[in-house]
């Protein structure tokens, strides 16, 4: 145990020191940026779940395979093309019954499928779940609001954190009656992994009764940078 601890002693040193030798030894500003970039969603995903129990695992499986189908033809009636729509393999599993005493029961067994979808008109989004719903489909999950070109959203976010750095840098060094030099290091992790989805804030009926497409996308970046300062 003590030759541990005084392992955990010397990595702590060695992380210190670390730590310490990037810290520079010249005047500087450390500043972080922050940028967000606002855009109207344009493409949605979303998947669809089908589950059915039934005696006999055939029977499941013939009534899980029904209802699929009958959605896949509904999406097609609708227009959606069949390279936008993918269905899983069908997933089988006995189910049982636990009594507090002897053995498990088999009571029949559950079939379960899904479909993903993805729709390039998300003013048609409502019409689709409903559309799942009345053919038989028991689950809706992860409805997902984008927007196609969403590199374009990023970039821009990135350079509106870049900006915001440098605005900072700069007030604070006139604010000290510095000059403000060279960027000395700049530290950067990417933009957030999902978009934030933000609801229209009108509270009135009209506005509650509004679908998907009244929504934005908030996509946020930001940036952390070390200036030099200057006399």
């Amino acid at each position: 145990m003590k030759r541990v601890k005084t392992l955990i002693a010397i990595s702590s040193l060695l992380l210190a020191a670390n730590v310490f030798a990037e810290t520079p030894n010249f005047p500087h500003i450390v500043t972080t940026g922050y940028g967000e970039v606002v855009a109207t969603p344009d493409t949605a995903t979303f998947t669809v779940k089908v589950v059915e129990t039934a005696m006999a695992a055939e029977q499941a499986k013939a009534a899980a395979d029904k209802v699929v189908n009958r959605y896949l033809d509904a999406l097609e009636k609708d227009g959606v093309s069949r390279d936008d729509v993918s269905s899983s393999n069908l997933y089988l599993a006995p189910q049982y019954h636990y009594p507090k005493s002897g053995q498990p029961e088999l009571i029949g067994y559950r079939a379960s499928r899904n479909i993903d979808v993805t729709l390039n008109d998300i003013t048609r989004l409502n019409v689709l779940l409903d559309t799942a719903l009345q053919s038989g489909i028991t689950h809706v999950e992860n409805v997902q609001l984008k927007v196609k070109n969403e590199q374009r959203y990023k970039d821009q976010a990135r350079l509106a954190a870049i900006k915001n750095a440098n605005d900072k840098a700069s007030s604070l060094a006139e604010g000290f009656d510095k000059e403000l030099g060279q960027v000395w290091r700049v530290s950067y992790n990417g933009t957030s992994s999902q978009p934030v989805l933000m609801r229209s804030m009108a509270m009135d009926a009209k506005a509650e009764s509004m679908g998907y497409e009244d929504s934005t996308l908030i996509i946020r970046d930001r940036v952390d940078v070390i200036y030099q300062l200057e006399d």
